[in-house]
């Protein structure tokens, strides 16, 4: 399931209708609250698509309520609570301050989607997992051996190098091998097209 969550839709229905910055930390916190919720009724396997273009202002400690807090209970984890992935989409410049802050601070990473389409990976990655991430995007997917080959890795640590970035939900893993995050990704089990609901606020897409 792909699932599209209007974080400026989020904020309005569980703090006020009137607001449209994400300043302060019970904010942050409201507003997380109410994605997890959301994200509790859409299944064990999903990627939602968490859209930042309509948020005004974004400080540090809702970055960190929102964005850092989010990810730590998905990713790298023994027990995530189910396999979700993210992508963050509609951040401008000045969004992307205070996320850039919270990654480095908690050593996380996350895929955004540009206004072209084209995706980028952010944050705390080293250069093997960020040459990999690359070939897979690339190449739309791949298994180990081919991005072996891409990169001249051997494949035993190709391998473990995509079991890394599938472990923080950097991408997707299924049984022909490795594939990107983006919306309208098909793969077994996360499948679909993410659009905007009706009322603008949470539209999920199942399939």
């Amino acid at each position: 399931m792909i699932s599209h969550i209007d974080v400026s839709s989020v904020l309005r229905r569980t703090v006020c209708d009137l607001y449209s910055n994400l300043v302060t930390r019970p904010t942050g916190a409201a507003v997380r609250i109410g994605i997890e919720r959301h994200l509790d009724e859409i299944g064990d396997k999903a990627l939602a698509i968490l859209d930042f273009s309509h948020v005004g202002l974004l400080d540090y400690s809702c970055a960190d309520e929102i964005v850092a807090k989010l990810l730590m209970q998905y990713v790298s984890v023994d027990d995530p609570r189910r396999e979700v992935y993210f992508v963050f989409s509609g951040m401008s410049e000045s969004h992307m301050e205070a996320i850039d802050s919270v990654l480095d601070r908690y050593g996380l990473a996350l895929v955004t989607q540009l206004a072209d389409g084209a995706a980028q990976l952010i944050g705390k990655v080293d250069g093997e997992q960020r040459r990999a991430w690359e070939t897979i995007a690339q190449l739309g997917g791949a298994r180990p051996a081919d991005v072996a080959t891409a990169t001249g890795m051997l494949p035993e640590h190709a391998e473990r190098t995509l079991e890394t970035l599938w472990r923080r939900r950097l991408v997707i893993r299924q049984e022909s091998g490795y594939v990107p995050l983006r919306s309208g990704v098909r793969t077994g089990g996360v499948r679909g097209d993410a659009t905007r609901g009706t009322s603008g606020a949470i539209g999920v897409v199942a399939s």
